[in-house]
Parts: C-alpha cells; structure tokens; sequence
C-alpha cells in the first residue's frame, strides 16, 4: 500500500479494514475503539491453541479441538425451535456440527457436501455422538484456522473471529517508522523497533510480558509523547511575550511583617518563583501545589497584592460559592484598605451585578472573587494581569491551555491545588506547567491525632462528642452514602443524621449532593457561624472549606475511602490553634489493604507520603479525583511498575529541550498518541 510507511494509516477510519461494517465500527466506537491505532491497544487476554488437528476417534469431550472432515448429510428441521445439523466425517468415526439460529443458506456455504472442510470448536457428545455446536472456525483453507488464536475480551456482537481477523489485518499492514528515539534511549530497550514490539505485544506467547523490551519500549513511548506535549504547550506558552509585572518587594515585606503569622520557608520559596514569573517578560502558567493546610491562599493573595501594585487587575475562582466567600472575606481583613474588592455571588441581585460588571470593565476593582461565572464572555476586565484558579485539579490539559488563551496577552496563569499527588502523576498530569510545591506545615499548625474504632464502640465515639460539644468544639460527621442501600452496607448520611439528632436534639444538621446550592450554604455559612454543632455529610465536605471551630471529624466506613481522600476529608479539621481529632470508624471484618491504609493515616499526616502509598496500595488510575480530571488514561505504562521509565522520560525530555533539538522528527509519536490536537500548528 502507498501509505505504509505513513502513521496516517494508523489513524484512518476503521471502516477501511475488510470485514469491519457499519454496525462493527459503532460497536467499537462505543468502546472508544476510534481508529486502527486504538485497536492495537485492546491485547488478548489469553489464547487458543488450534494449530493440531485430530482424528474423530481421537477427540476429547470438553475441549477445543480442530478437525478435518467432509459433510455428508444436511438435516434442517422444519420445526424453528430446533438446530439444524450437518453430518461429517472422517476415515475414523462422525460427528454432528450443530448450528442454532443459522440460515440453511449459510450452512451449505460454508459445509458443501463433498469437500473437505475444516472446523474448530468444543468438543460435546450426545447420542453416542460426536458434536461440535456453533462452531467459530469453518474454513476449507486449514491453514486458516490452524493456528494459535488470541482471545479478547469482546463486546457484544464482535465475534472472537471477526476480531482477530481485524488486527490480523492491522498488524500484516504496519508502518515501518523511521527510528524517533536517540540511540541511548534505544540501547535500553536491545534496540527493538516500535514496529516489532507491537508484533511482539500481540503474540500469544507474550501475553502478560511486562518486563520485555518490547512492553517497556511501547510504555516508554506512551510516557515520552506525553512529556513531549507539555514541553510544547509550556515553550508554546514561554514564546508569549507580555507587559512584566513590576514587584514592590518593600511594600510586600511591609505586608508580610504585618501579618499575625510568620511564612514558612516553602511559601516564601514558592512566592519566589511566582514573582519572578510576573515579573518575566514571558507568561507564567504554574500551580502551586500544597497539602492540606499547608497556606497556599496567602501565598496567592501575596502574589495577587503584588499584581495589583503593578497596575493590572486579578481574578480569583473558586470551585464553590462559600470558598469564594472566604477568600474574599480573608482578602478583605488583610488587604490594605486602597484595594477594591468584590464579590459575584448568586445571591447578587441583577442590578449589583451589573454595577459591579461596569466597575471591572472601568478598572475600579482591583480583585474579583467568584465561581466559574466570573469568566463568562459578558465579564470583560480592563487590564486583568493575574487570574488564580483554586482548588481545580480537574482542569485537564485542553482546559487549562484555554484559560491561559482567555486572560490575554498580559495575564498570568496560577493554578492552585490541595490534593498531594505521586511525583510520577504530576510530570504526567502538569507537566504542561511551571510547579512550586509546599510541603512545610505552618508552626501554629497541629498534627491531627488520628485514631480507628470499631462501629460497635459507637457508645464510647458519642461519649468523646458530648465532651466536645462542652467544650464549645464543632464536628463533622462523615457518611460515604446519601440514603440507605440494601445492596451495600455502608452508612447513610440520612439515618445517621435522624439517630444523632435524638442524642444531640437541635444541634445537628444534613449535607449531601442532592441539597439544593442555595440550601447548601445556608447550612455551611450556619456552621461556620457556630450555630449548630455537628454537621453530618458526604463527602462534599472535602473540598478546602475553612471552619476553625471544626476541630473533630468522624469518618464511617473508613475502610470503603482511599487514602488520599480520607487525608483529604481529615484536612477539614485542624485549622484552629486547638488540639485536633479524626476518628475513622469500620467494621470487623476489614481487608488487609484497608488494615494498612488505616495504619498508614494514623502513622502520617504527609499528604505527599500518603499519596505515593495510596497509589501503591490501588493503582494511579483511583488516586483521589483523578478518574475525571481529563489524567492520560495509560495503555501500556504504569507509574508504579515504570517508575525509572517516567524519570528517563524526564531525563530525554531535558536533555532534548537544553540541546534545543527540532521535534518533527517526533510526528509520528506525537500524532499516534493522539495528543496533537492541543499542538498541531507546531508539528
């Protein structure tokens, strides 16, 4: 074919391959199988040895077998309810081929009587007989079926002959690429070539061979597109000349003296690295990363206080209303009072959201704070300089490269993000960014005690309460389901909520994700405001909402929680100067991986700690908020098993962008991996 050596035919439609209609393409589209590339990455699951071919005599009930016989007898019954059959032999004995739901048309096509046909199934005997029913494999060309066939695990309507037939196709006609990797990064691997180790990937004798050079050259290749990629978004992003922020570094360390805390050594770095951005020529696009409590807000409020100083407005966005309010209400305690602040809310009536509307596009407010709805085409900014996304990690790459495009020319890019996550998952997932990282937990800032109870010791839990409470304490109570479920045995936020308003009557509320927005902060903002003292939820809760007064959480069910969400939802308390407690409650009979999750919370309050032993304990794939955050779904590579493959990518990467090397000769790489959308204009 003209297009073999081209990476074009791995990316044409599916209907160009023989044997693939209209209704076996949108089968496998529905499985997200778009193209012949997408094909070459559903693998065999196991395999069927047809290759031997027996004698009648000589066949073993109950296995998979191939035969040649010679159809001597049709029998097609006019009673529709039963199977036609075809009568075969050999020289040694007969056997029945018994075809349910099957034209006579079709039959006589492919069993003709007279000539010798082979057939491959499972073997059954009935009546002193041999049968073989609805057989896969019919063919009078033998060499057909004798072979080592794959088994797939299929959709409905793909047959397991239909589907080896299909990449049967795909593999014989395999582009021959010219090599993309240096020849360091090819001796890693003995040198073996992307078009032999997916020939390699897809025989049955290596079914499961992770450790080949064949697998680990494939997974690198999934690694270093991705890697790839970021690097261009960020270069594309660095080329982006703009207006440089001019740092007030005296009215900043003025600002910083007067606060009623002192910055840890990580939030100074970090606001380092962010000042050094805004005062580059080049846009800034960076997340700041921290744990749970760590101070990332006060480091973005330094960084927006400097913008501002510089003559450029900023925007802030929070995921939630009630988040947006605290960071406006923060900013508002200490900011200088020359700085105009305001805040959309969905409470805002029309008429001050219009005035404040006019204000932004006059230049009158300095800082904006809001949800989504401050980024809609009818808010226009006068000179918007910083725009500072909180909490949003499930922004994927595409996403985030259009909210850079919308600030502007001039508009700096941070991110924020309080969930801890492997350091394999952030190359992957933000490599696309610059990322500062606090670790350090401020002094004031107590380790929360972390402690496990069976649920049958609820009595001693309720006892612990009614002490907090006295002491004028608030708790969260945490329930991993709405309402009650007789297929699983967790709690239910509901009855937990009606057996503690008996033991606590009037100081006890409900949240869970069918309570209606408006209601929903409601009862934050009364929590908060310390008007009611235990507040029973899903886990909505988790999100970095700020109650001080929060200082015990109870998790139920603690087992059925991953651990980095149980870190998250024990993130909500702990934000006071008093000592803090997270109890997390589970049955008896726990599994030995939910033994150790509980063992590692109760040892650690390091976020990154947890993470690393959360993706070790599940896989990459369950990491909290990662199976919607747009996270490349890995084929082939794994950031636990490919470690040292993620940190040689890393290594190429760098060594590539210092040596300033062309990338078109990585096209092939980039296009196939399906990830050049985001990049095409550059390659």
């Amino acid at each position: 074919m003209n297009n073999k050596t081209n990476y074009e035919y791995l990316l044409s439609d599916l209907s160009t391959l023989s044997g693939v209609g209209t209704k076996t393409k949108n089968l496998l589209k529905k499985k997200n199988i778009n193209n012949l590339f997408d094909l070459l990455w559903k693998l065999p699951k196991s395999y069927t040895d047809r290759s031997l071919s027996s004698k009648i005599k000589d066949l073993k009930i109950g296995e998979i077998q191939t035969v040649s016989v010679i159809p001597q007898k049709y029998n097609f019954p006019r009673i529709r309810k039963l199977p036609n059959r075809v009568l075969c032999a050999d020289e040694t004995g007969e056997i029945d081929c018994i075809f349910f739901n099957s034209y006579e048309g079709y039959i006589k096509k492919i069993l003709p009587l007279g000539k010798e046909i082979t057939v491959s199934g499972k073997i059954g005997y009935f009546r002193n007989k041999y049968q073989i029913t609805n057989p896969k494999y019919v063919s009078e060309d033998s060499a057909l079926i004798k072979q080592v066939h794959n088994n797939y695990s299929l959709m409905d309507g793909v047959s397991e002959k239909i589907y080896n037939k299909i990449l049967s196709q795909i593999i014989s006609n395999l582009p021959d690429f010219s090599e993309w990797h240096s020849k360091n990064i090819m001796s890693k691997f003995q040198n073996i070539s992307w078009n032999k180790s997916i020939k390699e990937l897809h025989k049955p004798e290596n079914i499961g061979n992770y450790k080949s050079n064949f697998y680990r050259r494939l997974a690198f290749d999934e690694i270093f597109s991705t890697f790839l990629v970021n690097s261009e978004i960020r270069k594309k992003i660095k080329r982006i000349k703009k207006k440089n922020k001019i740092i007030n570094t005296i009215k900043q360390n003025s600002f910083i003296e007067n606060l009623d805390f002192t910055l840890t050594k990580d939030q100074i770095k970090s606001l380092n690295e962010i000042n050094k951005d805004l005062s580059s020529s080049n846009k800034m696009f960076r997340l700041l990363q921290g744990d749970v409590g760590s101070g990332k807000t006060i480091v973005s409020l330094l960084a927006a206080l400097n913008t501002i100083n510089s003559g450029f407005q900023v925007a802030l966005m929070a995921p939630t209303e009630i988040l947006a309010r605290q960071h406006f209400n923060l900013a508002k305690k200490i900011f200088p009072t020359n700085i105009n602040l305001e805040l959309i809310s969905g409470k805002s009536e029309y008429r001050e959201k219009k005035e404040i509307l006019k204000k932004l596009e006059n230049n009158k407010i300095n800082i904006i704070f809001g949800t989504h709805a401050i980024f809609q085409k009818k808010v226009i900014y006068k000179k918007l300089g910083l725009i500072i996304i909180d909490e949003q990690h499930k922004f994927g790459v595409n996403q985030r490269k259009r909210l850079s495009d919308k600030g502007g020319v001039d508009c700096d890019v941070l991110l924020m993000t309080a969930t801890p996550i492997p350091r394999t998952l952030t190359m992957t997932i933000y490599g696309d960014m610059d990322i500062s990282i606090i670790r350090e937990k401020p002094k004031n800032r107590k380790p929360i005690k972390t402690y496990s109870k069976l649920e049958t010791k609820i009595d001693d839990v309720l006892k612990f309460i009614n002490n907090q409470i006295k002491l004028g304490n608030q708790i969260f109570w945490v329930c991993p389901l709405i309402e009650e479920s007789k297929k699983l045995d967790h709690s239910s936020a509901v009855l937990k909520f009606k057996y503690l308003n008996k033991k606590f009557p009037n100081q006890v509320s409900l949240l869970h994700g069918k309570t209606h927005l408006e209601e929903k902060n409601t009862i934050l903002n009364d929590f908060l405001n310390n008007k009611f003292k235990i507040l029973v939820s899903t886990t909505i809760i988790e999100v970095g909402i700020d109650f001080p007064n929060a200082n015990v959480i109870v998790i139920e069910n603690a087992n059925k929680f991953g651990l980095s969400q149980l870190h998250q939802l024990r993130g909500r308390v702990g934000r006071g100067n008093k000592d803090s407690t997270c109890i997390l409650m589970f049955k008896s009979n726990l599994s030995d991986n939910a033994k150790k999750r509980i063992k590692i919370l109760k040892n650690s309050n390091d976020g990154f700690l947890i993470s690393e032993e959360d993706m070790k304990l599940r896989g990459f794939g369950d990491i909290l908020g990662f199976k919607q955050s747009g996270i490349k779904n890995f084929k082939l590579a794994d950031p636990i098993h490919n470690n040292d493959l993620f940190i040689l990518a890393e290594k190429e990467m760098k060594r590539i962008e210092k040596s300033d090397k062309d990338i078109r000769k990585f096209k092939p790489l980039i296009k196939l991996y399906d990830r050049a959308d985001i990049i095409n204009d550059i390659v």
